[in-house]
């Protein structure tokens, strides 16, 4: 997937300041000096606009980032996770030809269709991603998105157990979609 000017912006900040810092210091011809001036004020001004988090609105070390999901087929997952990351309370964040992503906070979660991929379907029991597991307020809701979910190409899973097939402490449901993934939608 293509970088967003956002992952991309933390490494142009710290050239722009090292420009800046050696303008400052006349390390930099007169021409350089003018641009790394010029970067460091576009920077400054995009920060001051809210382009750029604030270090007390940054993710802690160690957050998640994102998640890239490689599917086989784009529409149906965008029928099955775009539905199920919209329904938690994810909103589109990016959109082009090959793929799609939802954005929750700082992470975001993107479904591709990559022209590298080398599998048909995905297999959660062989190495790898096994699922994706969600906090769900309430037991209420579990089920009411449990239901909604086989409309949108999801089947539940381990239905002879549910809601307690990880156990009679663990209120859950447990989803697969058409390609083989699954989400796990666990009450809190």
């Amino acid at each position: 997937m293509a970088e967003t000017q956002a992952e991309a912006s933390p490494d142009q900040a710290n050239t722009d300041q090292a420009n800046t810092e050696q303008a400052a210091t006349g390390q930099l011809g007169s021409g350089q000096a003018d641009a790394a001036q010029v970067n460091a004020e576009q920077t400054d001004a995009q920060d001051s606009a809210g382009s750029a988090p604030d270090s007390d609105d940054r993710p802690p070390l160690g957050a998640i980032h994102h998640l890239e999901l490689w599917v086989p087929n784009l529409d149906r997952a965008i029928v099955s996770w775009g539905w199920l990351l919209t329904a938690l309370g994810y909103r589109m964040f990016q959109d082009w030809p090959g793929g799609r992503s939802w954005q929750s906070g700082h992470a975001y979660i993107v479904v591709e269709q990559s022209p590298a991929r080398i599998a048909s379907r995905h297999d959660r029991c062989r190495p790898g991603l096994n699922h994706l597991a969600f906090h769900v307020p309430s037991r209420r809701e579990v089920d009411e998105l449990t239901a909604e979910a086989l409309l949108h190409g999801w089947r539940l899973m381990f239905s002879d157990l549910h809601p307690y097939a990880g156990g009679p402490q663990h209120y859950a449901a447990y989803l697969e979609n058409a390609d083989g993934f699954e989400a796990e939608l666990v009450a809190d």
